[in-house]
């Protein structure tokens, strides 16, 4: 249960649904209830694809390239870290890699569940490389299965948030998903400096 709590938790600091909603909102203010829950739906989906295949096959890239897990706790610590500064300074746009000129070209298209809301704006390389740091403490078929049940659960409950969104950005207002977003970054950040300790402990154990 600890484990669950821990990934699941950490899953939603770094990928901080709520910090989308305006976004989204924005992106589909002109699709009718049925479209935004399909929209929604897929990005769920492909968020938890895209989850999935870095918890399970982000290992045999880093043995590929010869990175170090160490060093890819180094740079994912760094990620996550610099994430929650951006949603502590309530840079969501930014952080998210979405400038004008994206912004304009993804209005003109008519399916935008895996970019960019997918991918980079939710399951970016923060979420990537803590889930394959996870996995290399991680990976008895017990843990595997609580992983991948939270995992599942976070994907979920993305879908649930967006596609409620245009109701949670009326309840909440623009000052209210600031401040949620701004609680979810300061604990992004210390996941990440977390990540950076730990690694830093580790090669210092290891000299």
């Amino acid at each position: 249960m600890e484990l669950f709590i821990f990934l699941f938790a950490a899953l939603f600091s770094v990928l901080n649904p709520i910090g989308t909603v305006p976004i989204f909102v924005g992106l589909t203010q002109d699709y009718t209830k049925k479209e935004r829950s399909r929209v929604a739906l897929w990005t769920g989906i492909n968020v938890f694809i895209i989850l999935i295949i870095s918890f399970f096959i982000g290992q045999y890239v880093l043995s590929f390239f010869g990175i170090t897990i160490s060093a890819l706790r180094i740079a994912g610590g760094i990620i996550i870290a610099s994430s929650g500064f951006s949603l502590l300074n309530g840079k969501f746009s930014k952080n998210r890699g979405i400038d004008k000129k994206v912004q304009q070209d993804i209005e003109n298209r008519t399916d935008i569940a895996l970019t960019p809301l997918a991918m980079p704006m939710l399951a970016g390389p923060g979420s990537i490389s803590l889930l394959i740091a996870f996995y290399q403490e991680h990976h008895s078929t017990n843990e595997i299965f609580i992983s991948s049940l939270a995992i599942i659960i976070v994907a979920l409950i993305i879908f649930l948030i967006l596609r409620s969104a245009h109701y949670l950005a009326k309840i909440l207002g623009q000052s209210g998903i600031v401040a949620i977003s701004r609680i979810v970054g300061f604990l992004t950040i210390a996941i990440g400096i977390q990540y950076i300790i730990s690694s830093v402990l580790s090669i210092i154990r290891g000299i």
